[in-house]
């Protein structure tokens, strides 16, 4: 189930220019000469003896973010990193890849039996927690900066950890996958022909049900799904498309009609599906494509990489996470998906709307549904009681902030201090500029 390079090379002349529809560049930059794929042993943990490659680029940033990527059958890490545009796309924004190989090489991933469908059960999902917890531990990864993506059996896998750790990754995008649990067969790497086919479909809510049933008892913030799928796929059949849309939207709660559907380069149709949170499953039809996605340079990783927000920051950022009011205990909040809304505090719960990337300009941004934005003091003000909102990033002084030391926050333009209004505690108080005082309702923590 590896891709095909004959039709990659043929469909790149096709795709790349209308890529750019996405306003995303096709243009990768190159790899630093001090960058390698590297080879990690006695990594952890490693049940069914996988092997582990990492790609730190040369221009990683601090606390970088970490994408597992996934290769499919016949597949393997290496291959994975030379064949798709990660890598390059790692270089651009400083992120780390995890590149793990199946044991044998060459072989399917498990996302067929019960011990891999099981949150913490074995088989392959428990060595590839390993790789994870590895790069946290030893190269500095961001624990709550943790994304995965895969092609074909690596696709599926990518459904399979979703479900099995939604505690642990953000966001994920499954290329030519099917639904988790859709080829179980109670074997390891067993084949599922009904699954492939196409055959197999349930209503939303079975879907959902068997997610939930991978983690029992978990009822935290999902990760939100973004799928790909070729009409054309003859090994993996394109009814699984529409399975895998029934099973996220079901877990992730938006319901079963799209929110919106547009065609942002030629033969690529895109449905998006929102809840109050924003854009939760992203999925895209890619018509008369095969088994052989994503096609390389035709902007299809980095349309991942988008929806996961590994570009959010430049080379070179700081920290993402969560920005916690220390006095109130709770984080600060982007309430909607718009631009001009001002910006208020609510309880905890790790979604994409309070988790905030401090970036090499000293912008504060949010990723929710594809869209970053950026802190900003409303309107340019100076003076005490100006909103804090979120606006199209410019670069100007009013959206530079400095994290200082002494745990507050002050606008660059301004010198204020980013405030709580009037020492509130309750989710929903609103957050403004106020001179600095030292109050707690002044301390900040990021990350």
């Amino acid at each position: 189930m590896s891709r095909t390079r004959s039709f990659a090379s043929r469909l790149i002349g096709v795709v790349a220019v209308l890529a750019l529809a996405c306003g995303l560049s096709l243009q990768t930059a190159p790899r630093a000469a001090a960058a390698s794929l590297t080879q990690i042993t006695n990594f952890g943990t490693n049940p069914t003896g996988l092997l582990m490659h990492l790609y730190v680029p040369a221009s990683v940033k601090p606390n970088p973010p970490i994408l597992l990527a996934l290769h499919g059958c016949q597949g393997n890490g290496p291959y994975m990193y030379s064949s798709t545009d990660f890598g390059a796309l790692a270089d651009q924004y400083g992120f780390l890849v995890i590149y793990p190989s199946t044991n044998p090489n060459g072989s399917c991933w498990d996302v067929s039996s019960a011990q891999a469908l099981t949150r913490g059960g074995g088989s392959d999902p428990v060595g590839l927690m390993s790789m994870i917890t590895y790069t946290e531990q030893h190269y500095g990864g961001n624990a709550n900066a943790v994304y995965v993506t895969g092609e074909s059996s690596g696709g599926m896998m990518t459904n399979v950890m979703l479900a099995d750790y939604p505690d642990v990754f953000k966001a994920g995008a499954a290329f030519m996958g099917v639904p988790y649990h859709c080829f179980y067969t109670g074997t390891v790497r067993g084949w599922n022909s009904a699954c492939a086919q196409g055959q197999v479909s349930m209503t939303p809510q079975q879907w959902g049900g068997l997610v939930r049933g991978a983690y029992p008892g978990y009822t935290g913030p999902r990760p939100r799904v973004q799928l790909w799928h070729g009409t054309a796929d003859t090994i993996l059949n394109y009814n699984n498309l529409g399975e895998e849309v029934k099973q996220w939207t079901d877990v992730l709660g938006t319901g079963q009609t799209p929110s919106s559907t547009d065609t942002p380069a030629s033969g690529w149709t895109r449905t998006r599906y929102n809840n109050g949170a924003g854009t939760q499953v992203e999925a895209y039809s890619i018509s008369g494509a095969g088994h052989q996605l994503p096609v390389q340079g035709a902007g299809m990783a980095a349309n991942a990489v988008h929806f996961m927000g590994l570009d959010a920051a430049p080379s070179g950022g700081g920290t993402t996470g969560a920005l916690r009011a220390v006095g109130a205990g709770k984080c600060l909040t982007d309430p909607s998906t718009a631009a001009g809304a001002q910006q208020q505090i609510a309880t905890c719960n790790g979604a994409a709307n309070q988790t905030w990337t401090r970036t090499a300009s000293n912008q504060l941004t949010v990723t929710v549904g594809g869209t970053t934005l950026c802190l900003d003091a409303e309107a340019k003000g100076t003076t005490n009681g100006t909103k804090a909102i979120v606006w199209s990033c410019n670069g100007q002084p009013n959206q530079q902030w400095q994290v200082n030391s002494n745990g507050t926050v002050t606008g660059v333009q301004s010198g204020l201090c980013l405030d709580v209004a009037g020492l509130g505690t309750a989710d929903g108080t609103p957050v403004q500029l106020w001179s600095c005082s030292g109050g707690s309702n002044q301390q900040w923590k990021l990350g």
